[in-house]
């Protein structure tokens, strides 16, 4: 699931145009490529022209913003446009374009082109490839990787005077934090605090209510604590999972979070607005995508100042999980050129030069090699964060679960309706009621 981003709409203009075949080249026929506009989107656009080099077929890109990525495509889809030949789409969407044929079951292309889903991340090939869940029914190829992690002010946290306060305050290191509630306490050190002669506050996490913001937010602490989506996978069964005392606690910690360590008028903020926050200097540390952690590290502003940590555990470790798969969609009227995009995307080669761009790939040869954890200043954050990563549903009627979480959560957290126990019991409710509509119970 995912995103937005500031200014991507000068961004996806910039991509288009850098798409744009060259009047020299010669090719046989051009395919377009649906996605998300955000940074790894210009990545692809500078690896995809090596495939127009390698086989004449010209590439064209459709990003749309993250705020509208959902509807634009889903709509697509739906109304079988041939829009896209080629769509790299959230993992949610997995469940209801293979059910409703909107995308090309892979499994006979992999196997004649020898393509393997071992060679791929175990968790990417769950979540962005199978469909049902977990079985050997491949509807898209792992593409980019993602999970939610934390940026953070390493200058801050270096500072020997703070440091020492801190330690003096609260018994442990400044430092990255190692679980939900160390990470708690360092926001509240910093709520407030005057830094560099500024005003500065804890965190920026996600509270956007619109889309998916804050579902994504606060799972980044309901899992940890023990949060699960059902008792028994694929039985439906979630009372006494969804509303567990563990997830219960999750989501009261992550309204004190909120409550108490945010810049102020924070109540409808995702991805975008926490980068303005943290490039701005306004908070000490910041949810965001792994995505978004290239960019960030070559800013010139605060790149050089900037740390990352994986999402701290609780109860358990774990993240919660972003990232795509790329799909052939079924109405394209390129569909071997689409393939052959796929075929050519698989190329170890290829993933090697797709990580070095800034996109993250899935591919164990990339991911196992000795010197990835060193190749980038957040590589081995990335590594352990996808080694815990949780997913919200799959569900083809994924867009009606996560309304209802969205304001479920939304009402308690930011407008302090009820309780966490009731906000979980209300949306056991209201997936149930979807789940009977589907015939699932």
């Amino acid at each position: 699931m995912k995103k937005f981003l500031a200014g991507v709409t000068a961004l996806a203009a910039t991509a288009m145009m850098a798409a744009a075949p060259t009047p020299s080249a010669a090719q046989s026929k051009t395919i377009t490529l649906c996605w998300a506009a955000w940074d790894p989107a210009n990545a692809l656009v500078e690896l995809s022209k090596d495939f127009t080099t390698k086989t004449g077929i010209g590439m064209k890109f459709e990003f749309v913003p993250w705020p509208n990525f959902a509807d634009r495509m889903l709509n697509e889809l739906n109304s079988k446009g041939k829009l896209c030949d080629l769509l790299i789409g959230d993992s949610q969407w997995i469940g209801g374009s293979a059910e409703n044929g909107h995308y090309v079951k892979l499994n006979d292309f992999f196997g004649k082109e020898g393509i393997k889903m071992e060679d791929f991340a175990p968790a990417t090939v769950y979540a962005y490839s199978t469909w049902p869940k977990g079985t050997p029914n491949y509807w898209a190829l792992p593409a980019m990787g993602d999970a939610n992690g934390w940026f953070y002010r390493k200058d801050w946290f270096e500072k020997p005077e703070l440091k020492k306060e801190f330690k003096d305050k609260y018994g442990f290191e400044l430092a990255p934090p190692k679980t939900q509630t160390e990470l708690q306490k360092i926001a509240e050190f910093f709520q407030g605090r005057t830094v560099d002669g500024q005003k500065v506050y804890g965190a920026a996490i996600f509270t956007e209510r619109g889309s998916e913001g804050i579902t994504m937010g606060a799972t980044s602490s309901l899992y940890p604590f023990g949060f699960k989506y059902e008792k028994t996978p694929g039985k439906y069964d979630m009372e006494g999972a969804v509303n567990s005392a563990d997830a219960v606690k999750g989501l009261e910690f992550y309204k004190s979070l909120y409550k108490c360590c945010t810049p102020p008028g924070y109540t409808d903020s995702y991805m975008g607005e926490g980068l303005d926050a943290f490039k701005s200097g306004q908070v000490a540390m910041m949810m965001n995508w792994f995505a978004f952690m290239p960019g960030m590290a070559k800013d010139e502003k605060v790149g050089a100042k900037t740390g990352f940590f994986v999402n701290p555990g609780e109860k358990v470790a774990a993240s919660t999980l972003g990232g795509q798969g790329i799909s052939v969609v079924s109405y394209s009227p390129n569909r071997d050129e689409a393939l052959a995009y796929i075929k050519w995307f698989a190329n170890p080669d290829v993933q090697k030069k797709w990580w070095s761009l800034g996109g993250y790939s899935c591919h164990n040869s990339v991911l196992n090699d000795p010197s990835f954890k060193t190749s980038q200043p957040f590589a081995a954050q990335f590594l352990e964060a996808m080694g815990g990563v949780q997913d919200f549903w799959q569900e083809p009627a994924y867009a009606s679960l996560l309304q209802a979480m969205q304001k479920r959560l939304h009402d308690y957290v930011v407008a302090d309706k009820g309780t966490a126990k009731e906000a979980l019991d209300g949306l056991i409710k209201d997936w149930t009621e979807t789940f009977k509509e589907e015939g699932k119970l």
